[in-house]
């Protein structure tokens, strides 16, 4: 990018080229429409220093002269600030320009065809250039779509260089003559209207070229395509709508969770974020050095559980987002340890990545380089971490970012992998100022050593004294707003009197407050004095004493808050009250064990919270004192909440599944049109379908336990699959996670393996994975294959089609010849274009690398037949490949003449080896 700079009153010259955003100097830049190609101040004419005599240099006096009013001494203009004989560098401009407009300090709309007159007469002048400005020229061109849409400031002048409005005062006016929503006018995300809708936007809108009309919406939808002009407006509008396909699919095949949404859900299960909770920090001098200083990149805010380390960090996100420049980018992940969705490291980057390209779109090119090969399974896969640090490396070394704040909260509840999102922390932290990172978890010392090597400085201890004071001054602010909202605190002497109660004893400390006023807020509650003098003041003590209430309900009462307390402590993810409900083995359709469970919950002591009719436990410490501290009052073993759910979900899906669960009817429905019934089949055991072999995992300790438990696991087992395995995949169609399918079904031939007087439930089980690994691409993309294609090329004595054989379709009477048993062949993978000559086995078997007539190699996972890796770079075919003793390296060799070193793991290449003169085979 080059910039226009003053050299004196009435001359200007253009910068030396920025490459890199970070050293670009605040500009103005100008939106306008140009004249004929001969009137307008070309990149030839300032190079020559001429064009001085063309119109077109009026539009450069003003543009500067408004600029230096405005105080800024660079500005930009498309005219003249692009070399357009330099067909690299105008490819490059115009997938650029709708990030030079959104980084422009100012936007001046100059309309040549719209008049202002005297400041005196007011009432003509108003209504003349109003007449003018809806006529506008400017209105009907392509490219100024985008130049209304990324700067955060557009002012609109007149010819006469007056200013008439910006596009927040005009913005009602600018809506009805263009038909763009207000909110994309205010500088809502454009992610957030769908694609039809922002094409509409380009409505009556004309382009000098043909193509342009395409390439002008380039910004608008976030992607890149490389112009070539000549190639005509269809093929131009191919191009650009099948990469915001890919982009589209990427994307949602990146969606994990959207942060967005758990910090929401987090706010409002808290009962709201109160201003005075979190407002200290924000004047902290820890917080400030952070904030302002540009070598200080890291801060950790630590403390014990339950001191609002979470709703402190919620207000400093919303801080952040208010404060911080359009330019500047925040992301941030709430981890939680009781959600698999949300525990593990891979997940965070996911997290903290989708919300990236989500605010600047054109992040996604380090994602698609690699997503591309991959697809889904990039995200998914045993290397997903790997790939997902180089991406993430890639994008906070990208030369468009300015700068960065990544906010990850209750690193302590990252249970997976949390060493290797440490140590890329302090890499991070420590390759890149763009980059500040703030975090928050518990007072644990392993953590505490990972970090020290980033800055030891960099800490905020909520224990420290003046820290301490700060929070408990918070604390006192949310006492004083929840006695506010009791009804049955209306007498001031009466709540004051509870006031001081609570803060002699909150400690501060946010949850013990939050779960006294539940209990306030209980009809039996109605003496507010006896209830918090009788309440211990330490959390866990609390905890004992909501144990203690539970045991005294009714026998049967109190049963069910054990059997729940126990579902929801172990469950990999928070749970529909449908679900936890058909898992307390509770009767009734959805709508009445959602009403019924609602009601179970309220009783069980404020441990659980609800919310959008997901269960929750209420706090990490409450999980952690139920797995702990409570054994012996809630569920003396876990092993056997893991075999109860375990049973209580096979019996379930015994009762539910059934063939087209959904009423698709057409063998070839595809799973991308199938839309969940409103009242679901799968309402009940969605979880349990999925989860059900995990918790048969979880409940087997030790091998000794697994040679002599009892036999009534794999009887269960055998019955099972004997009449709903069919169904079973269907479900897991349905559900989208045949992928957790295979690996339930690798898990289960784990378990009985070597089994006593187990050889049938052996025999099926090892049918029903080879069934499942050979037919898996099929039902996953069209559950009704699982009784027509499936069946129908299955072996003929495969014991699952015999099963099943009545499933088989009607319609089709002569079927196809195939082998009588399973073959030797495992699996088919497929994926190259050309003969594949040559495969490799890592060490471990774990992965397979196939080497190709179409130039590649491939990696792929043998369990899975995933394609975790497509290798390119060699220029021909690829005639050998072979792993490194311990699978990091793989080499290929190539009829290219080259030998070509890769890392295994996230697919760079890093050496190439040339010298020979020949193809190298082996």
């Amino acid at each position: 990018m080059r910039l226009l700079q003053c050299i004196n009153t009435s001359e200007y010259g253009l910068t030396k080229e920025f490459v890199d955003d970070s050293t670009i100097p605040p500009y103005a830049i100008l939106s306008h429409t140009w004249g004929a190609d001969t009137e307008e101040v070309t990149f030839e004419d300032l190079m020559n220093s001429t064009g001085k005599d063309k119109p077109g240099y009026e539009k450069i006096l003003f543009c500067g002269e408004q600029a230096r009013r405005d105080k800024l001494q660079y500005f930009w203009i498309d005219t003249c600030c692009i070399n357009k004989d330099n067909n690299a560098e105008l490819s490059q401009a115009i997938n650029s320009m709708f990030r030079w407009y959104r980084n422009a300090t100012q936007c001046y709309v100059y309309l040549t065809d719209v008049s202002s007159l005297s400041e005196t007469d007011v009432g003509s002048t108003l209504q003349q250039w109003e007449s003018d400005f809806w006529k506008s020229k400017w209105f009907t061109r392509g490219w100024t779509l985008q130049e209304l849409l990324a700067p955060s400031s557009v002012n609109f002048f007149s010819r006469e260089w007056r200013k008439l409005g910006d596009k927040i005062s005009l913005k009602q006016q600018i809506h009805k003559i263009t038909g763009v929503p207000v909110l994309a006018l205010q500088g809502a995300p454009l992610s957030q209207f769908d694609v039809n809708e922002r094409l509409s936007w380009q409505n009556n809108r004309h382009t000098k070229l043909e193509e342009d009309r395409a390439y002008s919406l380039l910004g608008i939808f976030g992607v890149y395509v490389a112009p070539v002009y000549g190639e005509g407006k269809a093929r131009a509008f191919k191009r650009l709508m099948d990469e915001i396909a890919k982009l589209e699919r990427c994307i949602q095949d990146l969606h994990l969770t959207d942060p967005r949404y758990d910090k929401k859900r987090i706010e409002e299960t808290k009962g709201g974020l109160l201003n005075d909770a979190y407002y200290w920090v924000l004047e902290s001098s820890d917080f400030q050095q952070w904030r302002n200083d540009r070598q200080s990149q890291l801060l950790w805010i630590k403390g014990d559980p339950g001191k609002g380390k979470t709703m402190l960090l919620c207000g400093i996100v919303n801080e952040l987002k208010n404060s911080m420049a359009k330019t500047n980018l925040l992301s941030y992940f709430f981890c939680q340890a009781t959600d698999a969705r949300l525990n593990n490291a891979t997940a965070v980057l996911r997290g903290l990545l989708y919300l990236l390209v989500d605010q600047q779109p054109s992040l996604i090119s380090h994602v698609r380089k690699k997503y591309d090969h991959a697809s889904k399974s990039l995200f998914e896969d045993a290397n997903a971490w790997v790939a997902l640090s180089d991406i993430f490396k890639n994008i906070i070394q990208d030369p468009t970012l300015k700068k960065i704040y990544l906010v990850i909260d209750a690193l302590d509840e990252c249970v997976t992998d949390l060493p290797k999102l440490l140590d890329f922390i302090v890499y991070a932290s420590s390759t890149s100022v763009r980059v500040k990172w703030l975090l928050s978890s518990r007072n644990e010392l392993h953590i505490e050593q990972r970090l020290r090597s980033a800055d030891e400085r960099m800490r905020l201890s909520l224990e420290l004294k003046e820290n301490a004071k700060q929070v408990s001054r918070a604390v006192n602010s949310y006492i004083d707003y929840k006695l506010s909202r009791l009804e049955s605190l209306e007498d001031e002497d009466l709540r004051d009197r509870v006031r001081d109660i609570l803060r002699r004893k909150a400690n501060g400390t946010f949850l013990w407050v939050a779960l006294v006023v539940q209990e306030l807020e209980r009809p039996e509650s109605w003496d507010p004095l006896q209830v918090v003098d009788e309440v211990p003041a330490e959390l866990h003590r609390l905890y004992d004493r909501m144990v203690n209430q539970i045991q005294q309900l009714s026998e049967k009462n109190s049963e069910l808050c054990r059997r729940i307390l126990s579902i929801a402590t172990v469950v990999y993810r928070p749970l529909h009250l449908a679900e936890i409900g058909g898992l307390c083995g509770l009767p009734g359709q959805i709508s009445v064990l959602t009403k019924n469970v609602r009601k179970i919950v309220a009783m069980c002591g404020s441990f659980l919270t609800v919310r959008d009719d997901q269960v929750y436990l209420i706090h990490q410490s409450a999980k952690d004192y139920l797995s702990d501290e409570a054994r012996t009052t809630i569920f003396p073993c876990q092993a056997k909440t893991h075999h109860y759910i375990f049973l209580q979900s096979l019996e379930l899906l015994s009762s539910t599944l059934r063939r087209d669960m959904y009423c698709l009817i057409a063998p070839a429905f595809p799973i991308n049109l199938v839309q969940v019934p409103e009242q679901d089949p799968l309402g009940t055991t969605r979880y349990s379908c999925v989860h059900w072999v995990g918790h048969l995992w979880d409940s087997v300790s030790s091998e000794t336990t697994r040679q002599n438990d009892n036999s009534e696991d794999g009887d269960a087992v055998y019955a099972f699959f004997e009449k709903k395995y069919l169904y079973w995949l269907e479900a897991l169609s349905l559900c989208k996670s045949m992928s957790e399918g295979v690996i339930s079904m690798t898990k289960l031939q784990t378990l009985f393996k070597g089994r006593k007087n187990a050889s049938a439930l052996v025999e099926l089980i090892q049918d029903a994975y080879r069934f499942i690994m050979y037919h898996k691409w099929t039902i996953e993309n069209s559950p009704l294959q699982t009784y027509a294609s499936a069946l129908l090329f299955s072996p003929a004595r495969s014991l699952v089609r015999r099963l099943f054989e009545e499933e088989e379709p009607e319609a089709i009477t002569i079927k196809p010849i195939v082998e009588e048993r399973w073959s030797a062949c495992l699996q088919t993978l497929e994926g190259h274009s050309s003969h594949v000559i040559s495969v490799a086995f890592s060490h471990d078997s774990a992965r397979l690398a196939s080497a190709s007539d179409d130039s590649t190699v491939k990696i792929w996972d043998t369990s899975s037949g995933e394609c975790l890796q497509t290798l390119e770079g060699h220029s021909r075919a690829v005639m050998s490949v072979t792993f490194s003793y311990d699978s990091a390296w793989l080499a290929s060799a190539s009829n290219d003449h080259t030998v070509k070193i890769w890392d295994a793991n996230s697919g760079e290449c890093l050496q190439t080896l040339e010298g020979h003169s020949y193809g190298v085979r082996s």
